[in-house]
């Protein structure tokens, strides 16, 4: 485990006690979360299940830290001693190198309306303190399959195009009318699942099972609120393909629903 101190400017040596690394811990995962303790339960709980941790106190130079040694994914504490954990997001989605990496955020504010904001910057997971570290191995575990598996499968096609959307399954990208967009990876699982399943309805469930990999302490309002950021990035044009089935879930349409509402 590396560790970037809270007041030098220097990785410290890996601890004894940490496991040494090897051909299966390829996948790093910056862990920032000013609580000492908890960090390195945390990033104990990584090591075991074959992950290297790289571990910061503080939100100082985490975009530097990121660029360097681009993790597989990014443990994120929103409440920080010296930069809001908000700001440290918007950073790190803001820079190309950094911004197609999944970001969990860990959070000790448990209310609705703090998770709603964080899924609708972005995040790929919201997860609140106290939490059992043997779980966010498990959402994390879901997440990069998730992501290594989209656009991997024999079953996909090169190239999905369904009205003004382009999707590159191989490479994660959307094209709108041409546009290249940048979607998060769960936004753009979001939209394949939509595209590829057009004309069928997917209730939440579904969508929380398929796209997120488990339905386990996540509400609905999850799928709702990224489909209302998805619907932001797309644009007009786009998002009016998918239709809001009330109580139920969501359906990708063969026509955009202003044509269908006109005739």
């Amino acid at each position: 485990m590396r560790v970037w101190g809270r007041r030098r400017d220097e990785f410290t040596a890996p601890s004894h006690d940490s496991l040494p690394p090897d051909e299966h811990m390829t996948e790093k995962i910056l862990v920032i979360d000013d609580e000492e303790d908890l960090a390195e339960l945390v990033a104990w709980n990584l090591e075991r299940n074959g992950f290297e941790p790289i571990v910061a106190y503080t939100g100082k130079n985490v975009l530097d830290l990121a660029k360097e040694h681009i993790p597989s994914l990014i443990l994120l504490d929103l409440m920080l001693p010296d930069i809001d954990g908000l700001e440290v997001f918007r950073g790190l989605k803001a820079d190309a190198a950094t911004a197609q990496i999944p970001i969990i955020m860990l959070t000790a504010k448990a209310d609705e309306l703090d998770r709603i904001v964080g899924l609708e910057l972005g995040a790929d997971d919201y997860v609140t303190k106290p939490f059992s570290p043997r779980e966010l191995v498990l959402r994390i575990k879901g997440i990069l399959r998730r992501a290594q598996s989209t656009g991997t499968s024999e079953d996909l096609p090169e190239v999905v195009e369904y009205g003004p959307i382009k999707l590159v399954p191989e490479r994660f990208e959307v094209f709108i009318e041409g546009t290249p967009v940048t979607l998060t990876s769960t936004e753009y699982r979001l939209l394949q699942e939509l595209v590829l399943r057009r004309g069928r309805v997917l209730n939440r469930r579904y969508l929380l099972e398929n796209v997120w990999g488990y339905v386990d302490n996540v509400t609905d309002r999850t799928v709702d609120t990224h489909i209302k950021r998805l619907r932001q990035k797309i644009g007009p044009v786009a998002a009016d393909y998918i239709e809001t089935i009330r109580g139920v879930g969501y359906r990708f349409c063969d026509k955009p629903l202003t044509a269908v509402a006109a005739s």
